[in-house]
């Protein structure tokens, strides 16, 4: 490729976002010239990390090779993107080549920000310390639960946005169901350290999850959040959001859900908002100073949960809207801010969170989703993932 070229779709990211988006332009009568920008030669359905750390499944299960998700026809350049220049309707890759573009789809993720805590990069998958979010760590979670042998097990959430809320809780559940299976939970104290204002923002799952939590005699600290690890005493620092107060605790292990936060390359350019994301009308995915820029998934200004669930609600309105304006119509497919949160309480149990805008049920099964059933387990364990890898990824759903 010269330094120079031009297509007609250019997105950047190979996640599930970027795929499902090229997978739809790419399955069109006549497609537009796609490129999509993807530096990783793997491809992850992280959603089953929490299974992973929980003991369920391997973490093999969730990798692929990227280039088997690449749709035909669509270019696939293996960089990353070091500049966004709208104005000149053009991205620059960190070898200096320039993409220009007639539309483009910015995918590019969230930042997983392993130094945002002092201590915890270089402490990560020993002594202890471990995170579901890293696929390098993940089995080490598994091997730290089911070598538990008593003590204090920390599980926290951090005051920023992070993706799929729910799973800094989850692998808490698996955790404590353990302990119990291997009758050392009496001499365990469980504690879930989060930076929320409370186990969950919306009233019908948050009053189900509290009564579980209380059931199980988990002690759940809010507003709480984790600023530092002292690896070599075993020590984790929180302060409070509100009075500053410092608490330190003590910890056997420490399930440590790192900050995240908008990719630099995207918190730095045109594009983003005050807050560093890609900025886009709520329904439409269109940018809302840059016509021809959209985006989805965890990188946009979207006020949802980040999780796989939007995104395959999002990337259908995203594609009808962008092929509109190419036509020169107006967008009028609308996202309604759906999203979904499995939320793992023990093996073979999940109550199923969907919601939208403002906090509405959108729950999609007749009976109440915020009971604990097997058939939202099974849902989670084996028919989500096959949704993603032959559905989702395929533009087909």
């Amino acid at each position: 490729m010269s330094d120079e070229a031009h297509y007609e779709v250019v997105i950047v990211g190979g996640g599930s976002a970027g795929i499902s988006v090229a997978a739809r332009l790419a399955a069109l009568p006549n497609p537009p010239s796609i490129a999509i920008i993807e530096p990783s030669d793997k491809h992850y359905y992280q959603p089953i990390w929490t299974l992973v750390g929980g003991g369920v499944f391997p973490k093999e299960i969730s990798e692929r090779e990227e280039a088997d998700f690449i749709p035909f026809g669509v270019t696939w350049i293996r960089e990353k993107v070091a500049s966004f220049e709208p104005e000149r309707d053009a991205i620059t890759t960190e070898s200096g080549k320039t993409l220009r573009y007639d539309d483009l789809v910015v995918a590019i993720g969230i930042h997983v920000d392993w130094d945002g805590v002092p201590g915890l990069r270089e402490s990560l998958g020993r002594d202890g310390v471990t995170s579901n979010y890293s696929y390098e760590t993940v089995d080490y979670t598994w091997k730290l639960i089911d070598g538990f042998e008593g003590g204090n097990a920390l599980f926290t959430f951090p005051a920023t946005s992070v993706k799929c809320a729910g799973a800094p809780q989850k692998i808490m559940y698996l955790a404590e169901e353990h302990f119990r299976r291997k009758h050392v939970r009496d001499r365990s104290k469980v504690l879930y350290m989060s930076a929320t204002a409370s186990i969950f923002g919306i009233p019908k799952y948050r009053a189900a999850l509290e009564r579980i939590v209380a059931e199980r005699e988990i002690e759940g600290r809010y507003e709480q959040n984790l600023v530092e690890l002292r690896p070599s005493s075993r020590e984790a620092v929180f302060r409070h959001l509100k009075t500053d107060e410092e608490t330190v605790l003590k910890y056997e292990m420490i399930h440590v859900t790192p900050p995240q936060g908008p990719p630099p390359v995207v918190a730095e350019s045109p594009l983003a908002n005050d807050a560093g994301w890609v900025e886009v009308d709520d329904h439409t995915l269109q940018h809302v100073r840059h016509p021809n820029v959209w985006s989805s998934g965890d990188c946009s200004s979207l006020p949802v949960s980040k999780t796989g669930a939007a995104v395959r609600k999002q990337v259908p309105v995203l594609v009808e809207n962008l092929i509109a304006r190419r036509e020169g119509r107006p967008p009028t497919a609308s996202y309604d801010g759906y999203a979904s949160c499995p939320l793992v309480t023990g093996r073979g149990k999940v109550v199923l969170a969907e919601f939208g805008y403002g906090g509405e049920i959108m729950e999609s099964f007749p009976f109440d989703q915020a009971e604990e059933r097997y058939s939202m387990y099974a849902l989670k364990a084996y028919g989500l993932p096959n949704l993603y890898w032959h559905g989702m990824l395929r533009g087909r759903v």
